[in-house]
């Protein structure tokens, strides 16, 4: 009974929590003496597809149908539903995002699946198929027993610790029969973040709040993310002003993020910020005020002016 790993394509290339999702379902195959099949929908190249092969699979399954260019999320899920039918699949795994939460969801009742989302951890199938969780933004975690034949999970961004590989994976051309139903609601347009590196991908953070006092200041944030190789991101009063475009916005509210780095300048750290960015590995914080509540999450902390501080560290980064 293979494994189903369901990946995103972004511009022609597997996402990195997709890829995380390939490595995570291969040990799930070895754990129950099966093998992985990937399934990727959405316009990419044989050698980019061939590089899930690097993280365990063997297999991918390419869909590439012109009607799924647009992500439509029904069609997704009768697409996936068909490769689980195909394959005779019992675990079904993908990666938590907001595409994947709304295909899982269709996926689950089309199956009659239990389903378990923000999965930190392999499974325990001692006496049964248990799951761990993260609940509570992180402050917690909850063991879940899954006990429906069909099984989908969906694992947490950067909670896997994957080991790579030389090895490609085989390319097939899946060419599953697309029901009229499927596309009676149209996608018309898809707006997307201009920024070259994705927020919710992204290994490294640079994040402001109104500690930087005005949009025309942005440039020492943006100074330290080109050199870091990071994406940008702010706290939610900076995109409510519109200093920043609200693609920006991490937190609660936001988007949520789970970097290995998380600086943080000029953001005081409000709950509702934290909510959205406590899955960090690591979190400077940078702000004046030595009582300012984001120093009690961080893992480091500096105690300055944003407009000393930044340049400062941007140089140290470039020397480096």
């Amino acid at each position: 009974m293979s494994v189903i790993i369901f990946t995103e394509i972004d511009n022609g290339a597997l996402k990195k929590s997709s890829l995380e999702a390939v490595y995570y379902g291969v040990e799930v195959a070895k754990m129950k003496g099966s093998t992985a099949t990937v399934l990727a929908i959405g316009e990419a190249s044989e050698a980019e597809l061939a590089k899930a092969g690097s993280f365990g699979a063997t297999k991918v399954l390419h869909a590439n149908d012109a009607r799924l260019a647009t992500g439509n999320i029904q069609a997704y899920s009768d697409v996936l539903a068909s490769a689980v039918a195909q394959e005779g699949s019992e675990v079904v795994i993908l990666a938590k995002s907001s595409l994947g939460d709304a295909v899982a969801a269709r996926l689950a009742g089309k199956l009659k699946a239990s389903i378990v989302s923000n999965v930190t951890e392999l499974p325990d199938l001692s006496g049964g198929f248990k799951v761990t969780r993260s609940i509570y933004t992180g402050k917690a975690f909850a063991t879940v027993e899954m006990k429906s034949d069909k099984k989908i999970i969906a694992i947490k961004k950067n909670a896997v610790s994957v080991v790579e590989s030389g090895a490609s994976a085989s390319v097939e051309s899946f060419s599953p029969a697309l029901k009229d139903s499927d596309f009676a609601v149209k996608v018309t347009g898809t707006h997307k973040a201009s920024s070259s590196i994705s927020l919710p991908e992204a290994d490294l953070v640079v994040s402001a709040g109104r500690g930087l006092k005005g949009p025309e200041n942005w440039g020492i944030v943006e100074d330290l993310a080109n050199a870091l190789g990071a994406a940008t991101a702010c706290s939610k009063p900076v995109s409510d002003l519109d200093w920043r475009p609200h693609h920006e916005h991490v937190g609660q509210t936001g988007i949520k993020v789970s970097p290995n780095l998380y600086i943080a300048a000029g953001i005081s750290g409000a709950i509702q910020h934290l909510a959205g960015v406590n899955s960090s590995k690591v979190i400077v914080v940078i702000n004046k005020d030595p009582e300012a509540p984001f120093f009690k999450a961080a893992d480091y902390g500096i105690v300055g002016d944003v407009f000393d501080i930044l340049p400062r560290l941007t140089k140290a980064v470039k020397a480096l």
